[in-house]
């Protein structure tokens, strides 16, 4: 890390400690060379994802708009928030560490239903209603029909 008062290159950590909010470090560094002390933040960088909807329009990744989806799916249903924000961070991370920029809309709503299936199988069934756009009332039994067969 280079030294603001003087440019030198090295400099020895003093102190290090985490953000309130948990996502960057900060650190007290004295330069090797002038001994005057800076901080520096230490964050990971995320590479920004982008959503291939189904008309091939791209919009940025967003998680609220997840966790609304879900939220909305589990309207007057018994599933806390926290269950909620788990399934939708877990599905944040799959994305982020899947090593590509752009991931098809289809995907993410197979991600939601895999969390969402656990979790409340009404619940399940009204994402898949809207997301699969069931048709008419024999795609949706066919769907209730997998549902009651694994079981």
């Amino acid at each position: 890390m280079k030294c603001p008062y003087c440019g030198y290159q090295e400099s020895k950590v003093v102190d290090s400690r985490h953000s309130d909010d948990d996502t960057s470090i900060r650190r007290r560094r004295e330069c090797l060379s002038c001994q005057k002390r800076f901080t520096t933040y230490e964050t990971v960088e995320s590479l920004p994802i982008a959503v291939v909807k189904k008309d091939n329009s791209r919009e940025p990744f967003d998680r609220n708009k997840i966790l609304r989806g879900m939220v909305r799916a589990c309207e007057k249903r018994p599933v806390s928030m926290a269950d909620l924000e788990a399934a939708v961070s877990e599905i944040e991370q799959i994305v982020q560490n899947s090593l590509e920029r752009e991931i098809p809309s289809q995907k993410i709503g197979e991600l939601v239903m895999e969390r969402l299936k656990p979790l409340d199988e009404v619940a399940y069934v009204r994402f898949a209603s809207v997301y699969r756009q069931f048709k008419d009332i024999n795609s949706f039994m066919h769907e209730l029909t997998k549902i009651l067969e694994e079981k």
